[in-house]
């Protein structure tokens, strides 16, 4: 690896201003996009819809790094969170002891009422479901060299349901958590970073595919991993709660890359074995970064470079082959990355907000709505929704890798009992899909919402309610559907929204 040095905070504010005419973003004005209204949005045939979930959030704890951070919180009392909603103190679980402990045990309690969410899911018209594999339920123990029976067996009954429910499973190999064990120092090393992180990864994949590969058509390797990246290694709120600058967190997202590439070979392997066509991508999280203030030239530029670093490096890397950190000299070439991906997963949650600064340009204050805006529709954790910008991703996937794309989460957290937002969010974001495939030929697939049912979710615990099914944690886990659970059902059954769905819902207010 060659020496870094950044570039950015060598760029004067004259350097900056000479850029803006072939760089920066601007900011719209609109809600969502400005096309003419349809008496129907029909979505192609064989369309999946679904919802999705991960394991930590879901299932019984695991012996996982997460599983150890939840219990040392506990232990601690650190369950405080920032005052402002969304915002997370390293090493706090928001009112995490608000929850009893068999809560915090079980979580959903979905290791005994899959096939029960899944009834419910089938009755919905959902068709596919995303859901992870934890690697620690099949690796609980150091030094295994073949997956835990009773993982493979809880595993097996889940494919087994969703079978039996006519629902696809689309399966994630990584979604945030890994086993405890793997943090234990070696050489001097730990989790990713691990001389050994490699080949530990591949026996998880490969124990996953030889088990669970004939029933697996989509594959995501990755979530998100430049959240994982900078919410663990930068702001220090999910494990391995460090904070390290970017130049700092490179061998980690060299050592994810990798994974991943090692999966893609792994899984196409089995594939090529069982004569089996599979696709096998990434999940990326993305927002519309945008200037707060169009008239500001460094927040146009800082909107762009954001944009370009948290979204596209990833998987302009993967494309290319070469991973490249934006406005640094940053260049390293991972062996058998290049074209490892064969769709586009997109997560989307929204717009956030990008405030330069004058005399720290290298720092610029990310808002997750518009301050002067009081009215603006927000979740929540007070995201600020914006349909208008899930298109614009979409299209710009679309146009710089040409592959399928497939929404594997979009969602808000949405408390209210009559979950009007959420109702709203669903409309406006499935006609933007529409829109990226009729107005920009996106090959766009499948959307699974985020989430399928309330859970656990990371810093915010179980606070922050994403689910279309609301989880009673007093009432023994019962599950009630909202009333966007039936709207969605209505969707999926005409496979399209109506000019009366349409006008229903289409315009911004707050609930």
């Amino acid at each position: 690896m060659k020496t870094i040095k950044v570039i950015f905070p060598l760029l004067g504010f004259c350097a900056l201003l000479s850029l803006l005419p072939i760089g920066g973003k601007v900011r719209t004005d609109l809600w969502t996009s400005d096309f003419p209204d349809q008496n129907n949005y029909q979505f192609p045939d064989n369309f999946l819809w679904g919802a999705a979930s991960a394991a930590q959030h879901i299932e019984h704890q695991q012996p996982s790094d997460w599983t150890s951070f939840e219990r040392t919180v506990i232990a601690e009392g650190r369950t405080s969170t920032n005052p402002r909603p969304g915002y997370a103190i390293p090493g706090h679980i928001n009112n995490l002891d608000a929850y009893p402990a068999l809560v915090r045990l079980k979580k959903t309690n979905y290791d005994e009422m899959f096939d029960h969410d899944f009834s419910i899911a089938q009755t919905l018209g959902h068709n596919s479901h995303r859901f992870s594999i934890s690697w620690a339920r099949l690796f609980p123990r150091k030094g295994m060299v073949r997956p835990d029976k009773r993982g493979l067996a809880f595993y097996n009954e889940i494919f087994a349901s969703l079978k039996a429910h006519n629902i696809q499973p689309l399966v994630s190999l990584f979604h945030f958590s890994t086993p405890d064990w793997f943090w234990e120092e070696k050489d001097g090393k730990r989790g990713w970073e691990r001389d050994d992180a490699i080949h530990h990864f591949e026996m998880f994949v490969t124990a996953v595919v030889e088990a669970f590969g004939q029933h697996v058509s989509i594959w995501t390797t990755l979530n998100e991993p430049m959240t994982y990246v900078f919410n663990g290694y930068m702001e220090g709120i999910f494990p391995p709660l460090e904070q390290r600058d970017i130049l700092g967190v490179a061998p980690v997202v060299a050592k994810l890359l990798e994974a991943h590439s090692r999966a893609y070979e792994i899984v196409h392997a089995d594939a090529s074995k069982r004569s089996k066509e599979v696709l096998v991508g990434i999940a990326k999280h993305t927002r519309a970064f945008e200037p707060l203030r169009t008239w500001a030239p460094l927040d146009r530029l800082s909107a762009a470079t954001i944009d370009q670093a948290f979204i596209w490096d990833f998987l302009d890397a993967i494309q290319s082959g070469v991973m490249k950190l934006v406005n640094t000299d940053f260049e390293l070439e991972i062996p058998q990355l290049k074209g490892t991906q064969d769709y586009v997963g997109i997560n989307y949650y929204g717009r956030f907000y990008v405030e330069s600064k004058l005399l720290d340009p290298t720092n610029p204050k990310i808002h997750f709505y518009d301050p002067k805006i009081s009215d603006e529709v927000r979740s929540d954790l007070d995201w600020a929704i914006y349909p208008h910008g899930f298109y614009q991703v979409l299209v710009a996937a679309h146009k710089r890798y040409g592959k399928p794309i497939y929404v594997l989460e979009n969602g808000l957290a949405d408390l209210k009992g009559n979950d009007k937002r959420r109702q709203q969010f669903l409309v406006t974001h499935l006609r933007e899909i529409w829109n990226a495939i009729n107005h920009a030929g996106a090959d766009i697939r499948g959307y699974m919402h985020w989430s399928f049912i309330d859970n656990f979710e990371w810093a915010e615990g179980f606070t922050a309610r994403f689910g279309l099914i609301k989880t009673e944690y007093d009432s023994e886990f019962k599950r009630v559907p909202r009333p966007s659970a039936y709207l969605y059902q209505d969707i999926i059954r005409s496979n399209g929204i109506s000019s009366e769905v349409w006008n229903s819902y289409h315009k911004p207010h707050m609930d």
